[in-house]
């Protein structure tokens, strides 16, 4: 490899698309995929390009999220054009809905707060109103949220055009590599080493590995806590379309099966699937949507999401070996475009970062004054 290489440990959606984003800027860019192996989270995502719960209580992350969804059409364009692979995206909005006034209550605040600048629409409804523009739903459903921004893709669509994108722009992808050991090489260099031995020098580095950057990041002065989140889902047979928009708890995907999710649970390192969580997302899809009582399920599993102590990303250079970086976030999808035409640049080295991107270093977490909750 040359010396000027760049290495991104992780090819998931965050690793792929800091990579893809690396070579549009014509860096050289080795990714390093552990594979299938791996507890990839883009194997459970939802696939939503959501906004509508992002950032209450972390200001920079609601204004970061609200710009990231500015960049997906130009991401899917993008993609397509080079690759010929069309990621699905739909944005034409999205829906949250409640089963009780309390939660209404709790929803609306929570989006004046992430509105504080005016620049995330939404709108609350009722029961008569979202049954207006979703005839499908249930008596049970109380109302519901609406953000004209949101939208969703295809999660594996997407890494799939990502790699195809990263190669055809010449970058690398080396497949099989679990990264054990990252540390200095020579005086202003980087090496990732491999459970079997192989090694990789370039003279930046980016750990985008989800759940292992938390073991990799301490070994370049980084902070980088991770835990592992599971989440179980639910595909449905094909349906004739009912659900133009995709909803917090479905959504109908472009083949036009049902996408049902998702649980929140903490097991550990086990991405398998239970009963218990199959029957309650089930259940919850029927109350939702009852014409869903004699579909045909085809398909669950279960998948590991990255989260941080709040739910929200990790961007960090090393403060002790500038040129190494950590990136970390559960919104692989919403998050793509910022990846890609923003932190990206930055890493490069052929743009300054983003504005306020201190507010999310991994030392935020050792501060004994705050407090913190990853529900999202």
């Amino acid at each position: 490899m040359s010396s000027n290489e760049i290495i991104v440990v992780g090819g998931g959606l965050v690793g792929a698309a800091i990579a893809y984003g690396i070579a549009r800027t014509g860096g050289a860019v080795t990714l390093l995929d552990q594979g299938d192996v791996a507890h990839r989270a883009s194997r459970g995502n939802f696939g939503l390009v959501w906004l509508q719960s992002k950032g209450a209580g972390f200001p920079r992350y609601a204004r970061w999220s609200r710009d990231a969804v500015d960049h997906w059409g130009p991401l899917a364009s993008e993609l397509a054009e080079l690759t010929g692979v069309d990621v699905d995206l739909r944005q034409n909005g999205g829906f949250w809905m409640g089963f009780s006034e309390k939660e209404m209550v709790e929803r609306e605040a929570m989006l004046a707060e992430i509105n504080a600048d005016g620049r995330t629409p939404f709108e609350m409804l009722d029961h008569a109103q979202l049954k207006a523009r979703l005839p499908a739903i249930g008596p049970k459903v109380v109302g519901g949220s609406w953000c004209p921004l949101d939208g969703h893709v295809n999660p594996l669509k997407l890494l799939h055009a990502l790699h195809a994108g990263l190669k055809l722009r010449g970058g690398r992808i080396c497949n099989g590599v679990d990264i054990r050991e990252v540390k200095t090489h020579g005086s202003s260099g980087f090496q990732a080493r491999s459970a079997d031995g192989r090694s990789w020098t370039g003279n930046r580095i980016v750990l985008a590995a989800g759940l292992s950057n938390d073991a990799l990041a301490s070994q370049l002065g980084l902070h980088a806590p991770v835990v592992a989140n599971r989440g179980q889902v639910l595909i449905t047979e094909r349906l004739k379309t009912f659900l133009p928009y995709p909803t917090n708890k479905a959504r109908q995907t472009a083949e036009g099966t049902v996408q049902l999710g998702f649980s929140v649970e903490d097991v550990g390192l086990d991405d398998g699937t239970t009963v218990s969580a199959i029957e309650w997302i089930a259940k919850r899809a029927v109350t939702t949507f009852p014409l869903l009582a004699t579909v045909k399920l085809v398909r669950a599993w279960g998948a590991l999401r990255v989260m941080t102590p709040d739910g929200a990303p990790i961007y960090q250079e090393s403060a002790r070996f500038p040129g190494a970086f950590v990136v970390t976030s559960h919104s692989g999808v919403s998050l793509a475009g910022s990846h890609a035409f923003e932190v990206a640049p930055w890493i490069a080295g052929v743009k300054t970062p983003p504005p306020d991107l201190e507010q999310f270093a991994g030392e935020r977490f050792l501060d004994p004054n705050r407090k913190f909750s990853n529900a999202h």
